[in-house]
């Protein structure tokens, strides 16, 4: 029995791992419009002219997990499934090589967001060398989201949930709770694009970086667990049929004064290798010009002030206060949307009948609701009889 068990927990674990999102839609929107401000001005105008569609569209890989089977390894790697120990050591950097080594079906399983970074990067080179700009667009917000999840210490562990450790919901917890809640504590500056020699080690030591965080991750919140009670660390949740068990934000609030720091760190950093694997990708492309892409080629005199407006924000870290994150404007729009659709739904289902045309055939509404009377009238010819319309 308990052989037959095992293999089942296993695969319910791998493919609960298949839905978990790194940095939820408003990390990675952040990422990825911060990643504009810091690339050079010879990319910047294209980038934030698309900058609402980037933003967009840096949330699809997340969109269409539950669709594609073939997406949720793309988001993370399990490092500790080969070894505890030198992980980092044991695992070829080349896809190739870790193939030969592991076979192709183990890295699928245990996940493979390093060489996926890898492979948006080459496309988006291809989009530059192309002048294609739908394929610049569409591969620069996924190179941007893949990026974002190597940054999340949890995209790099079997325990990714803290389902191992009687720690479940943590994922949730650190990469979208705690960003949401505490954004404006948060120093989202960083550093300027650069050229990257060797982009493949770069995403590596990028994940061993967020491995290195694990300890910290786990330990942390198993310190604050000894001391709350269990009624005040969950809130639970009733929607659409369905209970869900979230931290509370008691305990949100308890967490981030311990890693705070942490998720701070990571989510900062996320936007500066963004926008460099960019960089790099246009350049290895030969630098096409990117303003002949554009419509009118240049800039407006109002693109620039807004453009201005937002860096200076962004420096002095009040994008939030300012309200010109467009995570936080698109989280109402998604809102909206979703009301508004649920409004016409409603309307629409008592409508929605196999066989419409009897229910609707007559076409004289005020027939049904009039009474006919008889007169009898004579006339010269004799007597006759008129039927009329009243009330």
């Amino acid at each position: 029995m308990k052989k037959t068990l095992l293999p089942l927990l296993l695969a319910a674990l791998i493919l609960a791992h298949g839905t978990a999102s790194g940095w939820g839609f408003f990390g990675h929107r952040t990422i990825t419009q911060i990643a504009v401000y810091e690339l050079p001005s010879a990319m910047q105008g294209f980038y934030y002219r698309n900058m609402p569609e980037i933003v967009r569209l840096c949330t699809a890989p997340d969109e269409r997990r539950n669709d594609d089977p073939s997406e949720g390894p793309k988001h993370f790697i399990d490092m500790d499934h080969y070894s505890e120990d030198d992980p980092f050591g044991k695992v070829p950097r080349k896809y190739d090589e870790a193939v030969a080594k592991f076979t192709a079906d183990t890295l699928k399983k245990y996940g493979t967001v390093p060489w996926v970074i890898m492979e948006m990067k080459d496309n988006l080179t291809e989009a530059f060398r192309q002048r294609d700009t739908v394929g610049i667009i569409k591969y620069s917000a996924e190179l941007s989201h893949y990026v974002g999840d190597a940054f999340v210490p949890l995209h790099t562990t079997v325990n990714y949930d803290g389902q191992l450790t009687d720690q479940k919901g943590l994922h949730s917890l650190w990469e979208s709770q705690l960003p949401e809640k505490f954004i404006t504590e948060y120093k989202l500056d960083g550093e300027s694009a650069k050229y990257i020699k060797d982009p493949l080690n770069e995403i590596w030591t990028t994940l061993g970086k967020s491995y290195g965080f694990l300890g910290e991750t786990f330990d942390r919140a198993a310190k604050i667990d000894k001391t709350m009670k269990p009624e005040v660390r969950f809130t639970f949740s009733h929607k659409y049929g369905k209970t869900t068990r979230r931290y509370s934000d008691k305990y949100a609030e308890e967490y981030n004064k311990a890693v705070g720091g942490m998720v701070d760190y990571r989510l900062k950093g996320a936007p500066t290798l963004v926008s460099s694997l960019w960089l790099s990708a246009w350049q290895d492309a030969g630098k096409p010009d990117l303003n002949a892409l554009m419509h009118p080629g240049k800039p407006s005199k109002e693109e620039k002030e807004k453009l201005s407006t937002e860096l200076s924000a962004w420096k002095k870290g009040t994008l939030v206060q300012d309200q010109l994150l467009l995570a936080q404007q698109k989280v109402k729009k998604v809102e909206e949307v979703d009301q508004i659709k649920s409004a016409k739904d409603m309307e629409v289902t008592p409508v929605e009948d196999p066989e419409p045309t009897p229910a609707t055939a007559p076409t004289t509404p005020a027939e049904p609701a009039t009474d006919k009377l008889k007169v009898k009238t004579k006339g010269k010819d004799g007597s006759e009889k008129v039927k009329q319309k009243g009330n």
